[in-house]
């Protein structure tokens, strides 16, 4: 009996698609770098890479597989008025095909104890779970965020039903047993009122503690009678307690109960010795950890013990829930300089996902820029990022909001959170053109566009080496290890020339030699002469490896094929006439990953 499991099928499951491990090509003129260090700590190798997302990724997995830190993408939320030429099972199944290749290829890219966030509406919720489940394992399913996107107001308040202000934020592990997120905490909106009394002489020792109430503190405090203050003050009075308990959160407290059968045994023994003296307070030292209070057989709890670290200030704080409500959309054309409307997102909603999730210096990922926030917050958070790009706003967008990073001029979103003060700087390349195409007559040759230096590493690259050319042996173009290089040449390389090269080499060490033709000895004969050479032709050795030419995987929806519904057969029933469908290009190629397509319109 065979096995079986539980999975989620779509039409076209079962192709993937043979990506050509592309080289990436620095501009140096859009590059960019503050004039001056402004800390030790200024990270200026950062990436912004202009191309197709999947092949981008691809590219990458040379260098950074199993380094990337974190991930959060904001791919495509796949609305249905986006396919309007589609039927249902085609519409979701070209779009759950293009999240699953990215998927795959971003869990390659991350570290064993990594985290993907992924931000989506309700559109695909259920099927990306599954679809995501799949490639990571439903045990790695850290949790599902509720991220409250806007309120019932304007527009949707006047529309019946239910009204949707929410969009979702799914977080994944590489592998939860390695998994080791941060501590964070978020402002409560109040004051915890449940803290309603004040330790008048709190510098005193315990035992001689005087308690009055909070209300009378404050009042004394203000040198005004407690009564009828809260109407003298009116609008005020919360504001103005709130600051007063956070000045004084050392000596505001509540009594509590605690649960006597969850505290150790010397805890126990205190509870029942303070119950028999209720008017003593009492202490108990725990070594390693905060000492306790007790008075009445209640535990004094400190207003002081609430208080957390958040952007800079000490406020009282709560453990980070999966609902996010705090996190407000309504500034955001005041964030990064650049106008992006309805498609960007708050920086405070990133660096919430990268305090969870990372540490200074870790390395973060974006393949779906956008208007380039992920980059902008990571930066001012001391990470390192890479950032992908296919659509133009990366130039219009998001080298202009970089650049003010850098230049410390964006004094928006979280910089007065973090002290951002400019430094750094970042890289930007281009996805190479695909290494073969074919002549006037298609037969395949090498991209007339390469030169030999890149010729030399997009083939190392293809081989599984590292390109590191070495300005002292002419041959070494790259290695797979201490002993093993590889050396490429468009040139007809001879016999003579051949056993110099075999010579140089050395027993010790061995060569692949890429060329475009041997002649005077065979192949087979080859190995047997140069045991420590190893020759390939180009381009008849990587033909067959990749789907040359292909520039565009993206998941622009004006770009992908519009399917042509024709009537099924009779016999074949509506159930299979998805098969008959044919395929036509769209002929609109220009929107990019943003927007619909990177950080996504509501």
């Amino acid at each position: 009996m065979s096995k079986q499991k539980l999975e989620l099928t779509w039409i076209g499951k079962e192709k993937r698609p043979k990506l050509e491990p592309r080289i990436l090509l620095e501009d140096p003129e859009k590059s960019y770098h503050a004039k001056l260090r402004v800390t030790e700590s200024d990270i200026f190798d950062n990436r912004l890479i202009f191309g197709d997302n999947l092949l981008a990724l691809k590219a990458l997995e040379q260098e950074f597989s199993g380094k990337v830190k974190c991930v959060y993408i904001d791919p495509p939320f796949n609305t249905q008025q986006a396919f309007e030429h589609y039927d249902d099972g085609y519409e979701h199944s070209i779009w759950l095909g293009l999240i699953r290749d990215r998927a795959e290829a971003i869990r390659r890219l991350m570290s064993d104890d990594g985290t993907l966030f992924v931000h989506i509406d309700d559109n695909e919720l259920g099927y990306l779970i599954v679809l995501l489940d799949e490639v990571f394992g439903r045990a790695n399913r850290v949790s599902v965020v509720s991220f409250k996107q806007g309120s019932a107001t304007g527009h949707k308040s006047i529309n019946p039903g239910v009204v949707s202000t929410t969009n979702f934020i799914l977080i994944y592990a590489k592998n939860k047993s390695a998994w080791a997120p941060n501590r964070v905490f978020t402002a409560r909106a109040e004051r915890d009122k449940r803290y309603g009394q004040y330790i008048e002489n709190y510098d005193d020792p315990f035992e001689n503690w005087r308690f009055s109430t909070l209300a009378s503190a404050f009042a004394d405090s203000l040198g005004l009678p407690e009564r009828g203050l809260k109407k003298a003050l009116g609008d005020e009075y919360e504001e103005q307690i709130s600051a007063f308990v956070l000045k004084n959160a050392g000596r505001v407290i509540q009594l509590a109960r605690p649960d006597y059968s969850a505290v150790s045994s010397a805890a126990r023994e205190m509870i029942d010795t303070s119950r028999a003296n209720p008017s003593v307070v009492m202490k108990l030292g725990r070594a390693g950890y905060s000492d306790m209070y007790f008075i009445g057989g209640q535990r004094i709890l400190f207003y002081s013990d609430k208080l957390k670290l958040i952007d800079g200030e000490y406020v009282a704080g709560e453990p980070l829930t999966s609902l996010w409500d705090d996190i407000l959309s309504n500034n955001l054309h005041n964030e990064g300089s650049v106008d992006f409307p309805k498609g960007k997102k708050p920086e405070a909603l990133i660096k919430r996902c990268f305090d969870l999730a990372t540490k200074p210096g870790d390395i973060v990922l974006d393949s779906f820029a956008g208007s380039g926030t992920t980059g902008a917050v990571a930066h001012k958070m001391g990470r390192r990022w890479i950032m992908v790009e296919l659509g133009e706003h990366c130039h219009t967008h998001v080298i202009p909001r970089l650049k003010a990073v850098v230049n410390g001029e964006d004094l928006g979103g979280i910089s007065k959170a973090v002290g951002w003060q400019g430094g750094g700087g970042f890289r930007y390349y281009r996805l190479a053109p695909s290494l073969i195409v074919n002549d006037r007559w298609g037969i395949p040759v090498i991209n007339p566009e390469y030169n030999a230096t890149q010729l030399a590493e997009a083939l190392a690259k293809l081989e599984g080496f590292t390109y590191a050319p070495s300005e002292v042996q002419w041959w070494r173009h790259g290695h797979s290890s201490e002993r093993d290089f590889i050396y490429v040449t468009t040139q007809n390389l001879s016999a003579d020339q051949l056993q110099a090269l075999s010579d140089e080499v050395g027993s010790d060490q061995s060569l692949l030699v890429c060329c475009a033709a041997f002649h005077g000895v065979s192949a087979a004969k080859a190995s047997e002469r140069w045991p420590n050479l190893t020759l390939k032709k180009i381009p008849k050795m990587v033909l067959a490896r990749c789907e040359w030419g292909h520039d565009d995987y993206s998941l622009n929806v004006a770009n992908l094929p519009i399917a042509e519904t024709t009537e099924p057969a009779e016999e074949h029933g509506p159930a299979t006439g998805a098969a008959t469908r044919k395929t036509k290009k769209s002929a609109a190629t220009n929107a990019g990953q943003g927007g619909l397509f990177g950080e996504n319109e509501e």
